[in-house]
């Protein structure tokens, strides 16, 4: 069927104040972000042993970057700083001399013993290779993978987001959901936990989830791909370098500009003559016409050869996706009205974006590199349309983002200096399709949701703009039983963070389907509280961070990783918040709270009874054993603390809900009865279709019936305790080396922040039947005056007890072929007791989280493989291939067939039944022509989801009422999957 599309057209810095007291840190004389900067270090030694005062040199072989040192008194030599590439090692001493070429990962710590010319047969150390291979990075108690340039060129992928690759690593999931948003996560924390840093600077979202900004339900790329040369994926025991996170590091590299001049150009396109029908397509006998265009350029090269280069690349996605949209409740669409049958089955929902990045570097001297790079980001896309959401109830959301880097690098000897100036301004706003009129939500007698059409509710713009500066300080001179790389930074950032609401936007009224009449039985609208300023909450934060590391090579064995950091954030709209006067007079008068489970003067603020939280120490250590002083057998372990925060958009509901409250109302109408003038009881006339009468009913008292939220005054910052031990073994067979990894980890994650409802029946008891664990919850019991009281503490934890594994064999243009293989056992528990998701932050259902013990982690599978390979094939092209199998993840489910009355119902996660939860082949072939030696012409294929598995996504989750089994339970009750069903995908490209 064709559906009406609605409209989807959609029509600088301050330097820090800060930045000159950083002069004092680059006045020092030392170089480069250790996040992404690579070391290089090993021992000097001719025929009489180690080699002292020998010169080190590493020269970049593409843009002439130079770095030198001398080797101490036992031989020892330490390279830091080095932006990742290939290097040429030279080292001389008395005459004598020895080369080599090397390949530098991002944020690598390499060793290389350099032996000089003649003091052993290893002749290949006299002359430079025309190809660098890269060096293993074995002596690190990090569990950290490296994605390579050749798997960010050669692995199949759809949406050409870097970050899909991560998932190749143990312990990390790259989700795309069933509206096509994709987020990165790993073990039971959320996606909040995640940070990504490019070239040293991290990307935190400080409003909204999704761990980085831009990536709250977007379909979108944070970065282009195109200027991403490679990263590095690490799941624990980072050094205390790293910060506000408590899951997932990525830290990543840009492109730079060469000495030579290269360009690229690319278009991946498909549609839907290039995909299997999914099952709501096949349902309607109707395919949805759909397209994915992907397309850009980059370019770079020198200005002033080995001083100054260029870089630039952009890249847009026009996409046009299917949704499919089905009434809830197994309810038939025939059974619906013929208009309402219109508005149901296959659509297709737009998405555009823009992304472009630029890169200066400027060399000016040995001892010094400057590096400007900008990013701006532009997206907008119609979401929230799919399931009992019609395309006229969708959302029209919009994601803008700007963020500038100036670097300024400083080495002399062993020391190196790395400053950072950094702006960036980030906007996400969301608005509904349709603005006028009211919204219509279909619902059973138990309100449980059939259908949404009209106006929706969702109106949101939100985001974080502001400067920072970040200093990092290195010193690898220090010789103290044993050789010592130590480092030391802080940082320190003005951001202003906004966050404006209203919802919902449009009345929104409730109709009981089964009923004869349409006769709405409930409207919920909100109102502005006059008197107040304003309803968009703005934050000037500070925040600031410091920390010390020390890598100790203890002897040619034992290396010992130590840092400690400590970071502090100052929310002055949270810290001085004091409610109304009226409203805390309510409060402390109100019988119903006198004896209950919490103390109310927890939760009101004065203006000076907050603090910030001050006690973000996080002790960082780990160790790694090299057995036989060959880098090929390395136990390592590690443990540590890291903390994450608090987000404002959670923050900001204290202030937002009192200024734009929501109110509800009941309308006594058949099948719904209530009485009249009582609990916001209305007797129903058609008269409050009128927006006006509506607000016109809480003008006498704008207050009564609004929601009122309160946070705890003693909040604290969420945080994980990150536990780990594993063995690194580099294994040759058949003469090819092959890596591998066990690691057995824990990680516990401790208060995250929780909204729980506040009111207590008059006696204080949270439930209305005493001895019940389930239901009676007092919503009917507001405060005097007001309404619905939520309040806001710590006390999400999650547990998750894991085994990774990793077998790489690393491709090598002389082997022509490389494989990965990674697999992970979760053991994920929580105490999130919500009937959601695992993001979930409301819990309305028990009092607390405290004592109600651990469920299985929702959307966490248990086993979880993911493989890839690359070869170079013959007539020179090359295949690629990636396989996903996860077995299925828990869904919530409660449980009230096995309890004894409705009064004692439970939650109970469930497993769908099935060996594998998600399956999924890819494949990829790409032949590449050169033209004159100079111009390549590309020609690619890729084929995801090969076998069209179809991922099931709805399942039913009542278990039955107390004795009556739900036959249906645990089967699918629905045609959602994960998308794409099986697709083919044709890209081209040019570079030269």
């Amino acid at each position: 069927m064709n559906h009406r599309k609605p409209n989807t057209s959609f029509p600088r810095p301050r330097l820090l104040a800060c930045a000159l007291a950083g002069c004092l840190f680059m006045s020092v004389p030392a170089a480069f972000a250790q996040s992404t900067a690579a070391t290089v270090k090993g021992q000097v030694t001719n025929a009489a042993g180690p080699a002292a005062s020998a010169s080190v040199v590493a020269t970049n072989t593409a843009t002439g970057l130079v770095r030198r040192v001398q080797s101490n008194e036992n031989g020892s030599y330490a390279l830091a700083g080095l932006p990742p590439g290939t290097y040429r090692i030279d080292v001389e001493s008395s005459g004598a001399t020895s080369s080599k070429t090397i390949l530098l990962q991002v944020g690598q710590t390499a060793t290389l013993d350099l032996p000089l010319a003649g003091t052993e047969p290893q002749t290949q150390l006299e002359t430079v290779s025309v190809t660098a291979n890269s060096l293993a990075e074995m002596r690190t108690s990090e569990i950290a993978t490296y994605i390579t340039p050749k798997q960010i060129e050669a692995l199949p992928q759809g949406s050409r987001n870097f970050l899909a690759f991560a998932d190749t690593v143990p312990g990390v999931q790259f989700e795309t959901k069933s509206d096509g948003s994709t987020q990165l996560r790993g073990g039971a924390q959320s996606s909040n936990g995640v940070n990504v840093y490019i070239d040293g600077v991290g990307q935190k979202n400080y409003v909204l989830k999704g761990g980085i900004t831009g990536q709250d339900s977007t379909r979108g790329n944070p970065f282009p791909q195109s200027a991403i040369a490679e990263y590095k994926v690490i799941t624990q025991n980072y050094k205390a370098e790293f910060d506000q996170l408590s899951s997932v590091a990525v830290t990543a590299l840009t492109k730079s500009g060469t000495n030579e001049f290269h360009g690229d150009v690319f278009l991946d396109y498909t549609n839907e003559d290039w995909r299997a029908r999914s099952p709501a397509e096949i349902a309607n006998d109707k395919k949805i016409p759909t397209e994915e265009r992907q397309y850009g350029a980059s370019l770079g090269g020198p200005i002033i050869k080995d001083m100054l280069q260029f870089f630039v690349s952009y890249e847009a996605k026009e996409f046009i996706s299917p949704a499919d949209i089905t009434p809830g409740e197994n309810v038939p669409i025939a059974a619906l009205p013929p208009e309402l049958q219109a508005l149901t089955g296959p659509t297709s929902i737009p998405f555009n974006e823009d992304l472009y990045f630029g890169k200066l570097t400027w060399t000016p001297g040995e001892d010094h590199l400057v590096e400007l790079t900008g990013k701006y980001r532009d997206e907008k896309q119609i979401s929230g349309v799919g399931g009992v959401n019609t395309d006229e109830f969708g959302n029209a959301k919009s994601n803008q983002e700007t963020r500038v880097d100036l670097r300024y690098q400083y080495t002399f000897g062993n020391w190196l200096n790395d400053a950072h100036v950094t702006y960036e301004d980030s906007t996400y706003e969301a608005q509904p399709v349709t603005t006028s009129g009211y919204g219509i939500h279909l619902e059973t007698p138990g309100r449980r949701s059939i259908l949404n059409l009209g106006a929706g509710e969702d109106f949101q713009r939100k985001g974080q703009k502001g400067e920072s500066f970040q200093d990092d300080l290195t010193y690898s001179g220090l010789e103290w039983a044993g050789n010592h790389t130590f480092k030391t930074g802080l940082k320190y950032k003005s951001i202003k963070i906004n966050a404006f609401e209203q919802q919902p936007y449009s009345p929104q009224f409730s109709y009981d389907v089964f009923q004869t009449e349409f006769i709405p039985n409930r409207v919920a609208f909100g109102n502005p509280v006059p008197g107040i300023p304003s309803r968009n909450v703005i934050s000037d934060n500070k925040q600031f961070g410091f920390y010390l590391q020390d890598d100790w090579e203890v002897n040619a064995k034992l290396t010992l990783n130590l840092g400690i950091r400590w970071d502090y954030e100052k929310t002055p709209s949270y810290l001085d918040y004091t409610p109304r006067a009226d409203l805390v007079a309510a409060l402390r008068n109100w019988a119903n709270i006198q004896n209950t489970d919490y103390d109310i003067e927890d939760y009101i603020g004065n203006g000076g009874n907050r603090k910030a939280f001050k006690d973000a120490w996080q002790p960082r250590a780990g160790f790694s054993y090299d057995l036989f002083e060959d880098q090929r057998h390395v136990v390592f372990g590690g443990a540590g603390r890291s903390y994450d925060r608090n987000l404002f958009d959670y923050l900001a509901l204290e202030r937002s809900k009192g200024t734009f409250p929501r109110y509800e109302f009941n309308f006594n109408t058949p099948g719904h009865a209530c009485e009249v003038g009582v609990n916001n009881c209305l007797a129903w006339d058609p008269s409050y279709y009128n927006s006006g009468n509506l607000s016109a009913l809480v003008a006498a008292n704008p207050n009564l019936g609004g929601e009122v939220n309160l946070i705890n005054n003693n909040l604290k910052t969420p945080y994980s305790d990150q536990f780990s031990i594993g063995m690194r073994n580099t294994v040759t067979l058949a003469e090819t080396d092959w890596n591998t990894s066990v690691t057995l980890s824990r990680v516990n994650s401790y208060d995250g922040i929780y909204f729980a409802l506040g009111n207590r029946w008059p006696d204080g008891r949270f439930r209305e039947t005493p001895g019940t664990t389930w239901g009676g919850q007092p919503w009917g019991q507001p405060i005097p005056g007001f309404g619905t009281l939520i309040i806001a503490d710590n006390g999400i934890k999650t547990h998750n007890n894991s085994v990774l594994v990793s077998v790489e064999k690393p491709y090598s243009r002389e082997s022509g072929w490389g494989m990965t293989f990674a697999y992970t056992f979760n053991d994920a528990k929580e105490n999130r007791l919500s009937a959601a998701n695992s993001d979930e932050h409301y819990i309305f259902d028990y009092p607390n989280p405290q004592g109600q013990g651990f469920l299985r982690s929702l959307g966490i599978s248990r086993h979880r493989v993911v493989v890839t390979g690359t070869i170079d094939g013959a007539w020179g092209v090359t295949y690629s291939g990636k396989a996903t199998y996860a077995s299925p993840t828990p869904k919530e489910a409660v449980n009230c067939n096995d309890a004894p009355d409705f009064n004692n119902c439970f939650f109970d996660p469930f497993t769908p039944s099935g060996s594998f939860g998600q399956r999924q082949i890819d494949l990829a072939a790409q032949k590449n022509w050169n033209v004159d030696g100079s111009l390549v012409i590309r020609l690619r294929a890729d084929v995801l989801n090969v076998f069209n598995n179809q991922n099931w996504t709805d399942y039913d989750t009542w278990r039955g009422g107390p004795n009556e089994p739900n036959a249906n339970f645990g089967n699918r009750n629905g045609t959602g999957i994960i998308y794409p069903t099986r697709m083919f995908k044709l890209s081209i490209g040019l570079g030269f």
